[in-house]
């Protein structure tokens, strides 16, 4: 469960037992400048303002910034979208320290994204170079996969109950985990959740 922005100031909510926020704010920082931000703006969760910016930094930049923009707004969930890719060890476990300290969630993929978009057909298990993604997304796809599509939300979204199921079980098989080496791995699930809860 993601962690609730507390001190930050919540306009206009009604807190009622057992009914949803009647809005929530999300601030959605990406690493990547168009695939992560072109999906997360396709959600259609009228109870939720979602800011979505994709920087084209990474680790502990990419907090760093996301930082910056919770001090200039009120938001009530904050979330960094990073991958482990090719980054050292240090850089990418020094983010998930930054980011816990300052109660931002991480949607974190080893190595890549696109492991979250392959989840949604299979369950996939072995070790794999992010470049061979694209060649796995080609097949399960039978379209073209490119990076920067527009449509994958809509491509996905009846299989994404199927991704959310094998993200989790992918998770289990590391105890205790260790994000920066557990390859396979992604947490891009949870952020999926928490928007799926203000969905209609």
């Amino acid at each position: 469960m993601a962690r609730q922005r507390g001190h930050h100031r919540r306009r206009g909510l009604q807190r009622r037992v057992n009914v949803r926020e009647l809005r929530q704010r999300f601030l959605i920082v990406c690493e990547g400048e168009k695939t992560e931000p072109n999906y997360f703006n396709s959600f259609r969760v009228p109870g939720v303002v979602i800011d979505v910016r994709g920087i084209g930094e990474n680790t502990v930049r990419l907090v760093e910034r996301a930082v910056k923009l919770m001090e200039e707004d009120d938001y009530d969930q904050v979330w960094c979208v990073f991958d482990r890719d090719i980054f050292p060890v240090k850089n990418f476990n020094a983010a998930l320290r930054l980011a816990r300290k300052h109660g931002i969630n991480v949607a974190y993929s080893n190595e890549a994204f696109e492991l979250w978009y392959v989840l949604h057909f299979n369950y996939h298990q072995s070790a794999t170079a992010r470049h061979l993604y694209v060649g796995m997304l080609n097949d399960l796809l039978v379209v073209p996969y490119e990076k920067n599509r527009l449509d994958m939300y809509e491509r996905l979204e009846i299989l994404q109950e199927t991704a959310i199921r094998n993200a989790e079980r992918l998770l289990k098989n590391y105890d205790p985990p260790d994000p920066a080496r557990n390859n396979p791995s992604t947490t891009v699930h949870l952020l999926v959740q928490e928007l799926n809860r203000f969905a209609v």
